[in-house]
């Protein structure tokens, strides 16, 4: 796919169905041609792990996928020792009367390889695209070690030594920011903030991704969603939480939004009961009040 240009790659992010303004194309573009992993940061639900996949479809590459947690180490994320068949390897050579060396124990044959090795050990033409996902979610001594990942796209095992990536992966690092992430791994980075969108980039991306919803439908609920992120509650709905919400509603066969059919389905974009009952009642009718919905 010809990605010679910005607007080449803004182009080509919308046939893939994600909308991109101007700053987040020249991001990825930057991260592409100087081969530097891509740091996205922003609210749960704004498009940052999507961005990923669709550069992995761009691209046609394959994506691995490093999901972080807390506790996540080196064995989860970057590789461990098959001790089964290690076990058996020993057994199979005391029945021969014979001795398996350290060498052979440990080599490549019994190392099971896990995301961050895939992605720097890949043999294939086409780099990967490799996304850690939520790297806020981790440990800070995981997130220092993804400093020599990121440095120089390489591993180094201490039985084996330093395996270095052939072609480097499309690295791209996502964070929601429940904690502040070192300086020093996002310098190794190009950065952006991907932040809630306005209305009209909003309804688009509605009209992209559902696109069997009536105009109307998708306009009031774009309105009635940028009347939430006013709102003083725990945890405002996302761009996935208006897409699972349209979804749902053109599941119910709704042509417009309708109070007691909105009132219903208020889980589908808002996760904590406090927020739900917030909403509900005289402020749910303020709000389709202000998106025009019949009350």
């Amino acid at each position: 796919m010809n990605l010679n240009s910005i607007d080449d790659l803004q182009a080509a992010l919308r046939e893939q169905l994600y909308i991109a303004d101007r700053g987040l194309a020249t991001a990825i573009y930057l991260a592409l041609r100087l081969n530097r992993p891509l740091f996205l940061e922003g609210e749960a639900g704004v498009g940052k792990t999507e961005v990923a996949k669709v550069i992995a479809r761009l691209l046609d590459t394959d994506l691995i996928r490093l999901q972080c947690y807390e506790g996540l180490d080196v064995h989860h994320a970057v590789y461990e020792w098959n001790y089964t068949r290690q076990m058996m390897h020993i057994r199979v050579h005391e029945a021969r009367g014979e001795h398996a060396s350290e060498a052979e124990l440990f080599g490549p044959d019994f190392l099971l390889r896990r995301p961050l090795l895939q992605a720097i050990e890949n043999t294939r033409e086409k780099a990967p695209v490799l996304l850690v996902d939520e790297v806020d979610r981790s440990d800070e001594e995981f997130e220092a070690f993804l400093l020599e990942v990121l440095s120089d796209f390489q591993i180094t095992i201490p039985e084996i030594g330093t395996i270095k990536a052939e072609r480097p992966p499309v690295a791209v690092i996502t964070s929601n920011r429940t904690r502040e992430v070192h300086d020093a791994l996002k310098r190794r980075c190009l950065y952006y903030w991907i932040d809630y969108p306005g209305f009209d980039k909003e309804f688009e991306i509605v009209r992209a991704k559902v696109p069997q919803a009536p105009a109307q439908l998708a306009r009031q609920i774009t309105g009635f969603i940028q009347e939430l992120r006013r709102a003083d509650l725990y945890k405002v709905p996302g761009v996935a939480e208006t897409l699972d919400w349209t979804a749902a509603l053109v599941a119910l066969d709704q042509q417009a939004l309708e109070p007691g059919v909105v009132e219903e389905t208020l889980g589908v974009i808002l996760k904590y009961q406090d927020d739900v009952e917030k909403v509900r009642g005289e402020n749910l009718r303020a709000i389709l009040d202000r998106v025009k919905v019949t009350v």
